[in-house]
């Protein structure tokens, strides 16, 4: 029996999920062999499934969406580290009821690149998703030495709305490690830089933007785009219009600009965690988050697991919240049943407030359904 499941955001982490459904079938059965490889897409939770699978958690103090200091941390195991942008620059990070569209900045998640490259990473899984910002990665470059500069020669000011003032860029003072290092951009969108499928007209609302402020972050980057095409030639116009630069704010482009690759961030987060060899071990498959819904078949941890688990032949079934496929979607993705909370605690309230108790008393009765 394998639990490869998500969070259920704002109840349970991966890892407290898979406790649960591990408690819950041994209910059931009490002697059932149960491994668990707590899962993430690459946004917000994908450190913490790393140190679950074994990472070393490594704590800094970087710079916060606003500038002010933080602790964020990265996972390290041998070479590889895994670093999560929302730590750093995410909408968590905000002061409770304050959004900054136009003035949040990456360069904490700069700062947490160069921590990990301190680190000796020579492979570092960069999870995208969650972020307070939209600043095309200019923050994160600056963080590496890159200098974004007016008229003036001063440098421009925090966030997506001061790339209305930028002039020239110096990329000649970036860290040289990142020559050396295989950059891989985990993420699940496939949006481009700027234009109406952009960074800022898809995800600057969710941040706090306004129409007027959407247009004005969008004309940015796209300036912010020309700048540095006029700097580093066609490969920039190139990368802002590639699957992924529009992720996280634009994060991707600054990301895409210094040599990552991008990749899918379910199918990097699993390579990471050797879920192929935990895969291998099961005959049935638990996984799930706190929503199923038409977002989880794009790109979500769920689905990814589900695609993987069907091509080696194993059975799925999911633990969620909220349930809101039908049986048909559901069997399209590769999952056989699907089980929401509700089904045992109708009171929804509850259902959030006391989640762990009752995903025990669903995962009994996952045991009892396909194990007895």
């Amino acid at each position: 029996m394998l639990v490869a499941a998500d969070k259920f955001k704002g109840s349970l982490t991966a890892a407290q999920v898979a406790e649960r459904v591990t408690a819950g079938l041994r209910r059931a059965v009490p002697d059932l062999r149960v491994e668990a490889v707590p899962v993430a897409d690459g946004g917000d939770g994908t450190v913490a499934a790393a140190v679950a699978a074994g990472f070393e958690r490594r704590e800094v103090r970087v710079a916060g969406p606003l500038g002010d200091e933080v602790t964020a941390a990265f996972a390290l195991r041998g070479g590889t580290a895994v670093v999560e942008m929302a730590e750093a620059s995410g909408l968590q990070r905000l002061p409770a009821g304050v959004l900054a569209p136009l003035t949040a900045s990456t360069y904490g998640s700069g700062e947490l690149l160069r921590a990990a490259l301190d680190a000796g990473a020579r492979t570092i899984v960069f999870g995208v998703g969650g972020s307070a910002t939209t600043d095309g990665g200019a923050g994160m470059l600056s963080a590496l030495g890159a200098r974004f500069l007016t008229a003036d020669g001063e440098p421009v000011a925090p966030g997506g709305g001061g790339l209305a003032g930028l002039a020239s860029v110096d990329l000649s003072g970036l860290d040289a490690r990142l020559g050396s290092v295989d950059l891989v951009l985990a993420g699940d969108v496939d949006n481009p830089l700027t234009g109406p499928t952009g960074a800022s007209a898809v995800y600057g609302p969710q941040k706090g933007a306004s129409p007027q402020e959407v247009a004005v972050l969008d004309a940015a980057l796209a300036h912010y785009a020309k700048v540095l095409e006029d700097t580093v030639g066609p490969r920039a116009a190139a990368y802002a219009a590639s699957p992924g630069a529009g992720a996280a704010g634009g994060l991707g482009y600054g990301a895409l600009l210094i040599g990552a690759r991008f990749r899918p961030g379910i199918e990097v987060v699993l390579d990471v965690l050797g879920f192929a060899a935990a895969l291998e071990r099961a005959d049935l498959v638990i996984t799930g988050e706190g929503s199923l819904d038409e977002q989880t078949l794009h790109g979500k941890a769920p689905a990814g697991v589900a695609a993987a688990a069907r091509a080696a032949g194993k059975e799925v079934v999911a633990v969620c919240g909220r349930l809101a496929l039908a049986p048909e979607a559901l069997g399209r993705a590769g999952i056989r049943r699907a089980y929401p909370l509700t089904d045992a605690e109708p009171d929804v309230a509850k259902c959030i407030a006391e989640a762990g108790p009752v995903l025990e008393r669903v995962a009994e009765r996952i045991g009892r359904d396909f194990l007895l």
